[in-house]
């Protein structure tokens, strides 16, 4: 994990003294809720204009992307869990479980192959 990022969290939590409120419980929905805040920008476009959002939009979701980031980041901490390590790990799993030669150009659920 970027322990930069980390130890900033970290202080920025220590001054407010807010880690009290940094359960795991709390940090989870409070993930999920800045997930839903990305979902907001989205919401009623069809799918050419989500690809082209505006420049006020593409800030919204920079800054969104790193609510979410921050929250995950808090919570992978409390069990000493490296997110980005826990991606490439997840990765590997993926590439196992979706073999692209069988796959490709699909989207369905890994047991309906």
């Amino acid at each position: 994990m970027e322990n930069h990022l980390l130890d900033e969290l970290n202080k920025f939590v220590a001054e407010r003294d807010w880690d009290q409120f940094h359960t795991p419980k709390n940090l989870s929905m409070a993930l999920t809720k800045e997930t839903a805040e990305i979902m907001e920008i989205f919401q009623w476009m069809n799918e050419k204009e989500s690809l082209e959002i505006s420049p006020d939009k593409i800030l919204a979701l920079k800054h969104e992307i790193g609510d979410v980031f921050i929250y995950l980041t808090l919570l992978a901490a409390k069990f000493n869990i490296d997110p980005l390590e826990a991606a490439f790990e997840k990765l590997k799993l993926n590439i196992e479980k979706y073999p692209a030669e069988t796959v490709r150009g699909q989207a369905k659920k890994y047991n309906e192959y």
